[in-house]
């Protein structure tokens, strides 16, 4: 800052700060508050930023406040240790806490009950009595972009307010970290930082400019180069390989030992954290917090699913790249998975026992091995096949026809299985109970990928009782259809995509064709002109899977993306993937050109909102779960207790979506990959030892 020169903005903080580096350095920065101040011209205005946030307040010598008001400055304080006539309480941690703006300062941008979210936030409460009036608050909130509920009436606390008698603006958090911390929606922080610098210095009119951290692979009308969809395959494929969820053999014990405690959660990787070669296992995916620094932390259970998964996209890799490394993780994942854990070991193991052939739903936790969920089952078997018609090997051939059959002998007559089945209860009722049972369960999102499992089994084997009950069930679900099914959404619609698609294929019949074609239909009319395809709420049946009715329900239970019908928001976990593999298999049975295009449309939105990150290559070609179509960027409700917007999954959609886009590029379908499949040849052993008398 020369002698004589005026600027109406100083800063203090490090050259690093992301709101001073978004402004291009425009202005004069200084490592101290006193310098800052000392050197600002007078009726400027000083921004005194949190560097050392969150270990570290901001510590202000009480003389330099009355400095500041000898020189009639602005003052813009974030994260202070203490400010005279201010008393703040112990630091704390914003969890399912979002920010609200609560009063119409920055109105008609940042309208009253506006939503913002500085994730994970630690805030100063204000803790004696002054007459404030914040601009923005923190506090638990449902609602997706807007608080629906209004604000509790405790627990509310200030994030921003102004001392206008004293010229100060106070933050209690960490207000311009706004980038490393990823606040979102990132957009709109933007704008929020443009109209507070605004008020600070009416007189300067600045633009900031930076490049998020994570961010998607382009934008809703970006050209794309011709084989832009065989990049995003290998990008996803390389984020599988090098996502820093593959167990090590350096980590295996600690994370082992935390499983075994129950725990879910752990660390952030390492910038120099080692890949596992799939031997011990992968693990969850990353949690949807965003820390501080701008990392997740990673989720820890180690899942059948997305271990089989994990395992088809690496052999899809193998197959269409020729990627050698990649069939030897793909390998050794599922020989972990059916030989070396738990998820098929023990009881199930046993002929003996009920349980025999059955996938657990992890390994390690007591919580996730008793469990029996078969959807989860039927997404590993399919992932086992699609694996070893690509790696063309029978390794795992008499697992899979096991699996086929636990799960199909603990389905019911009616060819309903329900959403899980624990080892104690099959264990007590044994596996005929099931099996002659007659329940219900109109539930696509729990029961469709078996019925697919069937039909597919049926093809391979010709057993009929595959069939007839995939088909019985497939009936009276679509006879159900749309007011009896328990979630009547798009999640759900997604999912029954593929089982009748497959109908189709093995009874190409008038009916069974309707069928298709109305689910597909009413699915891609929430297709918007971008591809993506809207989340969609209906009348709820039953079941966990609701929106909150609260803000107090805020982040209890597993819920969907959005809160009102019209949020423009979209499910890469729950549903895209699903609707992107059942309409491939779709088009090639009906030969629609809609739903081609619907294909098509949905494939290219997927490729342009893949995950695009310099900083963290373990965020560098993957899927956040929740994705704004309007805003551009990841953004939701973010309310589901587990799988939040910024969930990213090793299974699931992901998996899905990754794997349709390899099928695409090798003009196949799963059906016709995995036409020529060694089921048979140990089917009836197998099938005489698990189901004698079908």
């Amino acid at each position: 800052m020369s002698e004589g020169e005026e600027y109406p903005l100083v800063f203090s903080c490090a050259s690093t700060n992301d709101l001073y580096i978004a402004l291009n350095h425009a202005f004069p920065r200084f490592t101290s508050p006193r310098d800052a101040i000392q050197k600002a011209v007078p009726g400027s205005a000083v921004l005194l930023l949190a560097d050392n946030y969150p270990a570290k307040r901001l510590t202000l010598d009480p003389d330099l406040f009355a400095q500041a008001r000898t020189k009639e400055l602005r003052l813009f304080i974030e994260y202070p240790d203490s400010i005279p006539g201010l008393e703040f309480g112990s630091t704390r941690t914003a969890d399912w806490e979002r920010i609200i703006v609560s009063w119409g300062m920055y109105s008609p941008e940042f309208p009253r009950l506006r939503i913002l979210s500085a994730h994970s936030c630690q805030f100063l409460p204000v803790t004696n009595a002054v007459p404030i009036s914040p601009d923005l608050v923190v506090a638990r909130v449902a609602g997706y972009d807007r608080a629906i509920y209004g604000l509790p009436s405790t627990n509310v606390f200030p994030i921003l307010f102004e001392l206008p008698e004293r010229h100060l603006i106070v933050a209690t958090t960490k207000l311009s970290g706004f980038v490393t911390g990823r606040y979102s929606p990132i957009s709109d922080w933007a704008r929020l930082w443009e109209r507070i610098l605004a008020r600070l210095a009416p007189e300067c009119s600045v633009h900031l400019d930076f490049n998020p951290v994570v961010a998607p692979a382009c934008g809703p009308t970006t050209p794309l180069r011709g084989n832009f969809e065989r990049h995003a395959f290998s990008e996803a494929a390389h984020w599988f390989a090098h996502s820093h969820l593959l167990v090590h053999p350096s980590q295996q014990k600690p994370l082992y030992d935390l499983l075994a405690t129950g725990a879910e959660l752990t660390r952030p990787p390492g910038p120099s954290e080692p890949d596992g070669d799939g031997s011990l296992g992968i693990l969850e995916g990353y949690a949807s917090g965003i820390l501080p620094d701008g990392t997740q932390q990673r989720r820890l259970p180690l899942r059948a699913d997305c271990t089989a998964e994990s395992a088809m996209v690496l052999a899809l890799d193998a197959a269409l790249n020729r990627r050698k490394s990649s069939a030897i993780v793909a390998s050794n994942l599922l020989d972990f998975m059916y030989f070396n854990s738990g998820m098929c070991a023990g009881v199930r193991a046993d002929p003996r026992h009920p349980a025999f052939g059955l996938i657990g739903w992890g390994d390690t936790a007591p919580a996730w091995r008793i469990a029996n969920y078969g959807d989860d089952n039927a997404r590993v078997m399919l992932a086992t096949a699609l694996t070893a018609a690509c790696l063309k090997t029978e390794r795992w051939e008499r697992s899979l026809v096991r699996g086929l059959l636990a799960n199909f002998r603990t389905t019911g007559a009616l060819g309903f299985r329900g959403d899980r089945i624990d080892l104690p209860a099959l264990e007590q009722n044994g596996w005929k109970y099931y099996y002659n049972g007659r329940p219900i369960n109109y539930s696509p999102h729990f029961e469709s990928y078996l019925w697919a499992c069937y039909l597919w089994a049926f093809h391979q084997t010709g057993f009929r009782p595959f069939l007839d009950r995939a088909r019985s069930a497939i009936t009276m679900t679509m006879q159900a259809y749309p007011g009896g099914w328990r979630w009547q959404n798009n999640l759900e619609r997604a999912h029954m995509l593929l089982c009748l698609a497959w109908l189709s294929r093995v009874e190409p019949t008038l009916e069974h064709r309707t069928w298709l074609a109305t689910v597909a239909a009413d699915l891609i009319a929430a297709q918007q002109p971008c591809g993506a395809i809207r989340e969609r709420l209906g009348v709820i049946r039953g079941g966990h899977y609701q929106v909150p009715q609260s803000n107090d329900e805020y982040g209890t239970t597993e819920t969907p993306l959005l809160q009102e019908n019209g949020d423009p928001v979209s499910d890469q976990l729950y549903t895209s993937g699903f609707a992107l593999l059942g309409l491939h298999e779709a088009v090639p049975v009906t030969g629609d050109a809609r739903l081609a295009k619907a294909e098509s449309k949905l494939a290219e939105f997927l490729c342009r909102i893949q995950t695009r990150s310099r900083k963290f290559d373990w965020l560098n070609g993957t899927w956040f779960r929740a994705f704004d179509d309007q805003r551009w960027e990841s953004w939701a409700s973010s309310a589901d207790v587990g799988w939040g917007a910024w969930s990213i999954e090793s299974g699931w959609g992901n998996a899905w979506a990754t794997a349709v886009l390899a099928l695409r590029q090798m003009h196949t379908s799963f059906w016709d990959l995995t036409a020529h499949s060694s089921l048979n040849r140990c089917f009836e052993t197998v099938r005489l030892q698990m189901l004698p008398e079908p």
